[in-house]
């Protein structure tokens, strides 16, 4: 059974009224705030990507959604391996402390209950409640060909010449074409999204030859204005209310006379007001005229961050930062060919959701899978894990620092995630073994591509996760720590190697498995196996 808590604003106090209906999640107020009380033994998952690592929680953990994506997506919600669950439309604070959910900051109703015992029942019953399954998924590309993406390579230098070798290299050294992204500096400024005359000569000419060798193209966008384009924010865009606008204390949207100049990382610019109409249709129309006049196929649409709407800074309908980051989510909407890395909600639509860029580092391959997993739980099962041996350009400035093992072992990772993104060239940074090694994992890949794009088929229909914690479907059995293996659907276990080693252990449930070096195990234990360069561990369970 479900209790909820009704959030009533008297003056800046929001006051909650409870109606106990659930004995085992008992539930008071106090201060503003609601306790909830988990039960004995219970842990708990939350909707922050980017604290997937810390998952489950550990005593005094805490965050507050309000205008806090940190660089990812993030989701209203708290799961628990025995069925808890948390929700609220609006954002809200937790902390979790001396067996408790503290809640705190509620900007809505807050809703909460059990859903039988365990993680999985959890899950299901929020995704079908709060956000069901929309039927549709991205362009299937996107999960049957590695992804590339022209950033590390290119960084703020984006031309026709070097994205047209980047192309023709990936073919020359014997990768599949598929979803091919140009990246921030194409265009002529923010805000001014024609192609740079001056670094693409003839955009529809490179157009048509990517097409030609087999990729699909995506663009790099944001809802920034750059400040320098005076004709753009005073003639057209501020005349129209198009911006975020600038104001003091004593003054309203009607008011206002100047946008709002927002810092980002690069610089600062005025950014898009989706609450207005008028710039819909304005950013509508700018995507359409590039997929007409050039065949564009889709958007990487980054940026969007709710730090990026200021609370001096304000709308034509009051939002909140929370609300901003959703309504830029839903240009994606119109094009199977998409990606966000910042999110609020929208869990359950057909958008392809990228991790935060990662560092060259063993320590953020170690957060791929931890993150990845939260990133499914929370709803965002069309999920990306970043940049094959991260996505931080400033990570790649000095090719001496390059861990070519690193690479490789981030490159299995993401082999059999729901995606597989590529950005630094392997071919130009590893020697013959270690590029070989990188192939050898997309080649796994493509071995199981058939069950990925089944998996993600199903994941559009009823929201049931693609990838997933071996707690998920082994519950109660001591599994809810493991953070370096996954589950690929619901038979295959999968456990890449996330450190400079030639050795792990692996945890098997109870049943038979069968390794992918033909090995059968006996489930219920651990073993300790070697994992040579070149090795993708996984085991299928044998009915």
């Amino acid at each position: 059974m479900n209790f909820k808590l009704k959030l009533l604003k008297t003056g800046l106090v929001s006051l909650i009224t409870l109606f106990m209906l659930n004995p085992l999640c008992i539930s008071q107020v106090k201060n503003g705030e609601m306790e909830i009380h988990i039960p004995p033994g219970e842990k708990i998952w939350s909707g922050v990507i980017k604290d997937g690592h810390k998952m489950p929680y550990s005593e005094g953990s805490r965050f507050d959604f309000f205008a806090n994506n940190v660089e990812n997506q993030i989701q209203p919600l708290l799961l628990g391996s025995k069925g808890l669950w948390v929700w609220s439309e609006e954002p809200f604070a937790f902390e979790i402390s001396d067996n408790k959910i503290i809640i705190s900051n509620a900007k809505g109703e807050i809703k909460s209950g059990h859903s039988g015992n365990c993680l999985a029942d959890a899950r299901k019953y929020a995704s079908e409640t709060f956000f069901p399954a929309s039927g549709k998924m991205p362009a299937e590309l996107l999960f049957s060909k590695p992804q590339y993406n022209t950033w590390i390579e290119l960084t703020y230098n984006q031309n026709q010449a070097d994205v047209l070798k980047y192309a023709r290299a990936i073919i020359d050294n014997g990768f599949d074409p598929g979803v091919i992204m140009i990246d921030d500096t194409w265009q002529e400024d923010y805000g001014v999204w024609n192609f740079h005359p001056g670094r693409f000569p003839n955009p529809k000419l490179m157009m048509d030859e990517l097409h030609g060798m087999g990729f699909k193209v995506m663009l790099w966008m944001c809802p920034f204005v750059s400040a320098d384009q005076a004709i753009i924010v005073h003639k057209i865009l501020k005349n129209k209310g198009f911006l975020m606008m600038k104001t003091d204390s004593k003054q309203t949207w009607e008011e206002a006379t100047d946008p709002a100049m927002i810092k980002w990382w690069n610089g600062y610019s005025a950014v898009l007001d989706f609450t207005n109409p008028a710039a819909v249709q304005w950013f509508d129309g700018e995507l359409d005229r590039l997929v007409k006049d050039f065949g564009i196929d889709g958007f990487k649409f980054d940026g969007g961050d709710m730090n990026f709407y200021n609370s001096d800074a304000l709308s034509m309908i009051p939002a909140t930062p929370n609300r901003q980051c959703e309504l830029y989510a839903q240009f994606g909407l119109r094009f199977p060919y998409n990606e966000y890395r910042a999110c609020w909600k929208m869990a359950g639509q057909p958008l392809a959701q990228r991790l935060h860029d990662k560092n060259h580092a063993w320590e953020d391959v170690q957060k791929l899978i931890p993150h990845m997993i939260a990133e499914g739980l929370a709803g965002y099962t069309f999920s990306c894990p970043d940049m094959i041996g991260g996505g931080n350009w400033v990570s790649f400035l000095d090719n001496k620092t390059m861990d070519q093992d690193l690479v490789v072992r981030s490159a299995q990772i993401h082999a059999l995630m729901p995606m597989m993104q590529f950005s630094v060239a392997p071919w130009r940074i590893l020697d013959p073994g270690h590029l070989d090694a990188v192939k050898k994992a997309v080649q796994i890949r493509k071995k199981f591509t058939s069950r990925i794009m089944e998996l993600a088929q199903k994941s559009a229909q009823t929201g049931e996760l693609i990838i997933s914690p071996l707690e998920y479907f082994f519950p109660n059995q001591g599994f809810e720590d493991i953070k370096d293996q996954f589950m690929l659907g619901n038979t295959i276990l999968v456990a890449p190697m996330d450190k400079k080693e030639t050795s792990r252990k692996i945890v098997l449930p109870k049943g038979k498995w069968l390794s992918d070096d033909d090995k059968l195990y006996k489930g219920g234990t651990s073993y300790t196996i070697d994992v040579p360069l070149s090795r993708l561990p996984y085991f299928v369970l044998q009915k």
